[in-house]
């Protein structure tokens, strides 16, 4: 049900509907053009010659009517094949979707994991390297303690 819903569109005229209306149209036109010519017979002298209004309003008419009609067309043609098409292709990227999402899971996973153990060697190395600094720190004095036991060792030797 859904699918003749798709295929038939209730608002959008066919292309011979269209010829038809578009036809009506310029019966109208017509009409209303011929009508409009007879009252102008006794108009000024000034207005131009009332027949050649008349075709020309009646060709552009006829322009006008076949680029709407051409526009309509197009737009018909598009929207059938949204419609022949449209449901294949959600259905793809459905299915798409769906055989991604297992590998997008585990690799956030994975990633979750690896975050939480780079986390943990950083911890890690923050306490290693403050250990390193005080191990150098107290190697420092030591050192220098060393070295002032000697100087005065030495000097007292040189004086001997």
């Amino acid at each position: 049900a859904i699918r003749a819903q798709l295929t038939t569109p209730r608002n959008v005229a066919s292309p011979p509907r269209l010829r038809a209306m578009a036809f009506r149209v310029l019966l109208v036109a017509c009409t209303a053009a011929v009508a409009s010519a007879s009252n102008l017979r006794g108009g000024t002298a000034l207005a131009s010659n009332p027949i050649r209004r008349v075709v020309t309003m009646l060709q552009d008419m006829t322009k006008k009517i076949e680029e709407e009609k051409k526009r309509d067309t197009e737009l018909y043609d598009k929207f059938m094949c949204y419609c022949k098409t449209g449901a294949g292709d959600l259905k793809i990227s459905i299915d798409a979707a769906e055989t991604k999402m297992p590998a997008v899971t585990s690799a956030l996973q994975e990633s979750t994991a690896q975050k939480a153990q780079l986390e943990q060697d950083l911890a890690q190395h923050t306490s290693d390297r403050s250990d390193a600094t005080a191990a150098i720190a107290e190697a420092t004095a030591l050192r220098e303690k060393e070295a002032a036991v000697y100087a005065k060792d030495s000097g007292d030797y040189k004086t001997n």
